[in-house]
C-alpha cells in the first residue's frame, strides 16, 4: 500500500523524468501544489542524487549548482518550468531563494510562489512575497482556494491578506466568480466580501441562506438580509422572508422569524411557535410578545389537542408556568410518539418532573421518547429501582432501551456489566 509521502512523491518523479508540469500533475488542485512542494523533498531525502548539481533532466544536466563555497547558487542557462518547479520546492533553502529570480514571470508557476510566500526560510518568503504582491489581482483569484490553504500556515497570513484585499477593492466580478467555489474556504470568502461591499441583491441574499450547503454562507447571509429588509422597494415578505422561513437550517428559520417584526407581521410567527428548533420557537414568542401577544395561552389551546403540532407541549414548558405543569404531564399518555417526548422535554423546561410519572416511559416503543425519558430521569438515576433497569438490558430489548438502561446505570453508579452478569 502506497503511503501519502510515496503518493506525493509519484508526480516529482514523472518531473524528473521530464514530463511537463501540466501533465505530471493536476494543476487546477491545490492539494497537488502542496504535495508536489512534500514530494521533492521527500524523493530528495531518499535519492539525493536526483537533486545533485551534476542530476540531469530529460538527458540535461539541470541548470542551478552551488559554487564551491556554498554561498551562492549559480545558473547555467535559463530553466524551463519543470525544472523550475523542482527548484522552487528543493530543500536547499538557497536554491529555493534563487529559483524565485526566474519565476516572476512564469505565470505556470504562480501556485509556488504563494507555497513560498509561507517559507520557513525568511529570505525565501520575503523573495515570494514582493513577487506576490507584483501579481495582478485576476491571478490572485485565480490561486484563491491554494492561497487560502496556505494561509492556514504559521507565516501564510500575507497572502490570505493580498487576496482579501483583492476582493475587496477589484472589480466585483473577481469576488462573484468564487460564489460558487467547491473549496470551503473560498466559498465563505467570497460571501463575505460579496456581503460587504453589498454586491448581492437582498432576495439573493435569501435564497442563499435557504439553499445553500455551508453553514457559515447560510447564517452570513441570512444576517445580511435581515438587516437590509426595508431598505428596497420589492416585496419583503414574498422575496426575503418566506425563503428564510423555508430553510431547513435552524438558524436561518429563526433569522425569517425575526424579520416578520421588522416588517410589522407579528402574528405570522404563531406557526413557529411550535417549529422542532427550540431557537425558532424562541424568536417566535419573542415577535409575538413584541406585537403585544402572550404566546403561553396560545400553547395552552394547542396542547388541547397537540397530534398535529407536538412541539406545542415542550413550547408551553418553556414559557409557561408550574400550573401548567399537569396540562402536560396529561399528555404522557398521549397515542402520538411525538407528543410523548415533547411532554417530557415540557416537563423538563419546566422543571416538574415526577420520577414515577416518567418511568414507565423508558418501556416506550419509540426511541424519541426514550431518549427524552432518560435525559429527564438521569438527575435521579440513583432513586430508579436496580431491577427496572437490568430488564432493560435483556437481550430481546430494543437497542435505544438497553442504551437508556446502560446510561441510568451508569448515572446511578453501577456498571452495566455487572447487571448483565446477573440477569444472565
Amino acid at each position: 500500500m502506497l503511503t501519502s509521502e510515496d503518493e506525493s512523491c509519484e508526480p516529482v518523479r514523472r518531473l524528473t523524468a521530464g514530463v511537463a508540469l501540466d501533465q505530471a500533475l493536476d494543476v487546477t488542485d491545490p492539494k497537488s501544489w502542496t504535495d508536489l512542494d512534500v514530494g521533492v523533498r521527500a524523493l530528495a531525502r531518499q535519492r539525493p542524487e536526483l537533486f545533485h548539481s551534476k542530476a540531469s533532466l530529460s538527458g540535461r544536466r539541470l541548470s542551478w549548482g552551488l559554487d564551491a563555497s556554498l554561498l551562492t547558487v549559480t545558473w547555467r542557462r535559463e530553466p524551463g518550468d519543470t525544472e523550475l518547479a523542482l527548484a522552487l520546492c528543493h530543500p536547499d533553502g538557497r536554491i529555493r531563494e534563487a529559483a524565485l529570480g526566474h519565476a516572476g514571470q512564469r505565470l505556470a508557476l504562480l501556485a509556488l510562489v504563494v507555497i513560498r510566500c509561507a517559507d520557513w526560510a525568511s529570505p525565501v518568503r520575503e523573495r515570494a512575497r514582493v513577487l506576490l504582491a507584483e501579481a495582478p489581482s485576476h491571478r490572485l483569484v485565480a490561486h484563491a482556494a491554494l492561497i487560502l490553504r496556505v494561509g492556514r500556515r504559521p507565516q501564510g497570513g500575507f497572502a490570505h491578506e493580498l487576496l482579501a484585499g483583492a476582493l475587496r477593492t477589484g472589480p466585483p466580478a473577481h469576488a462573484e466568480a468564487l460564489l460558487g467555489s467547491g473549496d470551503r474556504a473560498t466559498v465563505r470568502l467570497a460571501h463575505h466580501i460579496a456581503v460587504e461591499r453589498r454586491l448581492l441583491p437582498t432576495a439573493r441574499l435569501a435564497q442563499t441562506a435557504a439553499r445553500h450547503r455551508d453553514v457559515v454562507v447560510q447564517n452570513l447571509c441570512a444576517e445580511a438580509a435581515v438587516a437590509a429588509l426595508g431598505e428596497g422597494t420589492f416585496d419583503e415578505f414574498t422575496e426575503v422572508v418566506v425563503h428564510l422561513l423555508g430553510s431547513r437550517q435552524p438558524r436561518v428559520r429563526s433569522a425569517g422569524v425575526t424579520a416578520l417584526r421588522r416588517i410589522g407581521r407579528h402574528t405570522d410567527a404563531k406557526p413557529y411557535l411550535t417549529d422542532r428548533s427550540a431557537v425558532v420557537r424562541a424568536c417566535a414568542r419573542w415577535v409575538l410578545r413584541q406585537g403585544g401577544t402572550d404566546p403561553a395561552p396560545l400553547y395552552r389551546t394547542l396542547c388541547a389537542d397537540p397530534a398535529a403540532q407536538p412541539a406545542a407541549a415542550v413550547g408551553l414548558g418553556e414559557c409557561g408556568v408550574r400550573e401548567d405543569a399537569d396540562l402536560i404531564r396529561v399528555l404522557l399518555a398521549h397515542s402520538v410518539p411525538g407528543v410523548r417526548a415533547c411532554s417530557v422535554a415540557g416537563l423538563r423546561a419546566l422543571d416538574a418532573v415526577r420520577i414515577d410519572d416518567v418511568r414507565p416511559l423508558l418501556n416506550d416503543p419509540s426511541a424519541a421518547v426514550v431518549r427524552q425519558a432518560t435525559a429527564a430521569l438521569l438527575p435521579t438515576a440513583d432513586r430508579l429501582p436496580q431491577e427496572l433497569l437490568c430488564g432493560l438490558l435483556a437481550e430481546d430489548r430494543p437497542r435505544h432501551q438497553q442504551v437508556a438502561a446502560v446510561r441510568l446505570l451508569r448515572g446511578g453508579g453501577v456498571h452495566a456489566q455487572g447487571c448483565r452478569a446477573t440477569t444472565s
